[in-house]
């Protein structure tokens, strides 16, 4: 008889030992985050992309056009109402892609093209609502901006994890890349 109440006891020290383990191996586990992503997160902007021979410092989008235009405050545009400022087919400019709604919010870009190449891409608006859009933002941008100079067009693969942000990335692409006629 003395052997039948150990078995539960058993049980219950095994149940609370495993319960403790998981606990442990769930609070060890860390979500991915990259460098930036606390950046994405504290405002509606990205990260800046990797320097160029012309992306410059921040300030007017109306300077010379040898200099960089690819300055801007955030939530506005400093270009004529159709989004695009022109500085020749040959020289730096800018130019605005339409805000893409997106199921977490909005997505626009700004483009910087020298020659009819694209130079840079910079977001304008992402999706910030909660900490996890701005972490998701945070990985998927800089992913999606490199695949965008590297392909120079529209035509690149969605960030897996960030499906609604890279379609609305595409959308604003596309309508930049169309108003610049490239």
């Amino acid at each position: 008889m003395s052997a039948f109440p150990a078995r539960p006891l058993r049980r219950v020290l095994l149940s609370t030992l495993a319960t403790v383990a998981g606990v442990v191996l769930l609070l060890t586990l860390k979500p991915h985050t990259t460098a930036g992503a606390g950046d994405v997160a504290a405002g509606s902007a990205a990260p800046a992309p990797a320097p160029s021979a012309t992306s410059g410092t921040s300030g007017s989008s109306n300077g010379p056009s040898s200099g960089s235009s690819n300055g801007s405050s955030s939530g506005s545009s400093n270009g004529p109402s159709n989004g695009s400022s022109s500085k020749g087919t040959s020289g730096t400019r800018t130019v605005d892609g339409d805000t893409a709604q997106t199921r977490y919010g909005p997505v626009q870009l700004r483009l910087t093209l020298t020659g009819g190449r694209i130079t840079a891409v910079k977001a304008v608006q992402l999706p910030n609502d909660n900490p996890r859009d701005g972490e998701i933002s945070g990985f998927a941008i800089p992913q999606l901006t490199q695949e965008t100079l590297a392909a120079q067009s529209a035509k690149i693969d969605t960030v897996s994890g960030a499906t609604y942000t890279s379609e609305g990335y595409v959308r604003s692409l596309q309508s930049a890349l169309d108003k610049a006629g490239v």
